[in-house]
């Protein structure tokens, strides 16, 4: 028994789930769209990223802030794994850049990574770990260091919304 049914009453939603307009629909993946470079700005971050770091990533890569970067406008940058890196090869084929705090002890590495993403036309966003426990404490202090380097910010008290996020950007 066939079961016709007129389209033409159907709003386009449920034309959409029809079987007759399934055929165009695409079946694979969406390929990741951005290379995307993750910067944890302090330790507590570092901690944070190497554990999202072991998650399936198509073009992410995972970086740490040196203690002291950005003084005189130069980052310092070092992989997950402790390899050096260079901001300007990393920047090169970036195309998103997300930098992760903690605390406000990455301030200097926020304006540096902010403005040398502003200058090359880089998405910034940033995201603000705390515990929600003492408001007015150092996870305030990260969002105010990071409010004018990212273009985005998160404050959030979950560290899965890093994994959230980095999907989210299809990294």
């Amino acid at each position: 028994m066939t079961v016709a049914v007129q389209t033409q009453t159907l709003s386009s939603c449920a034309r959409a789930a029809t079987a007759q307009e399934a055929r165009y629909r695409i079946d694979r993946p969406i390929a990741p769209s951005r290379a995307g470079r993750v910067v944890a700005l302090d330790e507590g971050a570092a901690d944070v990223l190497s554990r999202t770091a072991q998650h399936d990533w198509a073009n992410a890569r995972f970086y740490v802030c040196e203690a002291g970067a950005g003084a005189a406008g130069d980052v310092v940058l070092r992989g997950i794994d402790g390899g050096p890196a260079t901001l300007a090869d990393e920047l090169a084929s970036a195309s998103v850049v997300v930098m992760v705090a903690t605390n406000d002890s990455g301030v200097g590495g926020a304006y540096a990574l902010g403005k040398a993403c502003w200058e090359r036309g880089i998405q910034t966003a940033g995201l603000v770990l705390g515990d929600g426990t003492h408001a007015g404490t150092a996870a305030a202090a990260a969002v105010a260091a990071l409010r004018p380097h990212a273009r985005v910010l998160l404050p959030s008290a979950d560290e899965a919304d890093v994994v959230d996020l980095l999907s989210a950007l299809r990294v």
